[in-house]
């Protein structure tokens, strides 16, 4: 019997319940489901993004934040991929709002250059210098990558692009101007095999 005739004419589906019992042919079925969830991934990140649009207390909603920082990236001159990931530096805070650098880090891996993967990664923390002060926090807790050769980096993404884009009167880009840069960077002929030892 068939894994269609299993589910009674159903979308296809694989023919065990254990990993290890698996055929080949029901990879190769999986893999096609994996295709279309790579081609949808560029939608997942414009809906987070799109979801950011709320009030969370600042002058600007989250959304605004993104789409500012990116408008800054973007006329500093920054290459796409860097301006994509200032883009979505915050979309982690959509599913882990307690560690939103190391969630939004994790999510774009696999799309883009090792510096953006520590830079993001690492913002939250760099962030702190301009405000853990006030809620009793060790604001230079950075320094303790002070030697690492992206601590500059993620210093300036922080002083140019995030810290400073809550302002509601700066003429920022709307997301359409960014949608065909997001389909690019995150088109799945960019995914790489990561080496996650």
């Amino acid at each position: 019997m068939t894994s269609q005739e299993k589910t009674g004419g159903q979308a296809p589906t694989v023919s065990f319940t254990a990993m290890a019992d698996g055929t080949a042919q029901d990879y190769q079925l999986l893999a096609q489901y994996e295709d279309v969830e790579l081609a949808q991934f560029p939608d997942r990140i414009l809906s987070w993004l799109k979801a950011m649009d709320n009030h969370t207390g600042y002058q600007v909603t989250r959304l605004e934040h993104s789409l500012q920082a990116a408008t800054r990236a973007y006329h500093a001159g920054e290459d796409e991929e860097t301006v994509v990931c200032v883009l979505v530096h915050d979309v982690g805070d959509m599913l882990a709002p307690a560690n939103h650098s190391e969630v939004v880090a994790a999510v774009v891996r696999p799309y883009v250059s090792e510096r953006n993967y520590w830079v993001l990664k690492h913002h939250g923390v760099f962030q702190g210098i301009y405000w853990f002060h006030h809620v009793g926090a060790d604001p230079h807790t950075r320094e303790r990558w002070a030697d690492h050769p992206w601590y500059q980096d993620c210093v300036d993404f922080c002083a140019n692009y995030d810290q400073n884009s809550f302002d509601p009167d700066y003429p920022t880009t709307p997301l359409e101007f960014f949608e065909p840069m997001v389909r690019r960077i995150f088109a799945p002929d960019r995914v790489k095999a990561l080496d996650l030892e």
